[in-house]
């Protein structure tokens, strides 16, 4: 008889290590709406902090495209925390966020704006058109 704690775990690892860390669907969300408004991008640049999903070299901008569950989005019922190994989950969830943390701090610190878009906002288009073109300013200024 299988053992129904493994059977969990290994189910569980399987659905946790298909999610992936980049070109999420909201990632490409926000990115076609970018490319839609005229602005050109570098993803998943390694040679500053945080490699942010989205950077914009010459205005020095970055944009993290954060799920609401892995970043702990406050107040977002996304955000839950798993019942089963709940320290662990609190343990991982806190890690990511100190990580979040520190890397905006890092490029700001070195001179680069940061913007986070969290997933459970990509549905609301007008909101985000609106803020990513607040954040970016003209797309006549591109790189």
């Amino acid at each position: 008889m299988p053992n129904k704690l493994y059977e969990t775990d290994r189910i569980t690892s399987r659905r946790m290590s298909a999610v992936r860390p980049s070109d999420t669907a909201p990632e490409l969300v926000v990115r076609r709406l970018i490319f839609s408004m005229g602005f050109r991008y570098r993803i998943n640049r390694f040679d500053i902090p945080g490699r942010a999903d989205i950077a914009f070299a010459s205005r020095h901008r970055v944009i993290f495209v954060h799920g609401c569950f892995w970043h702990r989005h406050k107040g977002c019922p996304k955000a839950s925390t798993p019942t089963r190994n709940a320290k662990l989950w609190r343990e991982k969830f806190a890690m990511t966020v100190i990580r979040d943390k520190k890397n905006i701090l890092l490029l700001r610190k070195a001179g680069w704006k940061t913007l986070t878009i969290w997933e459970c906002r990509i549905k609301k288009r007008a909101w985000l058109k609106k803020r990513l073109s607040a954040f970016l300013g003209d797309s006549r200024d591109n790189e």
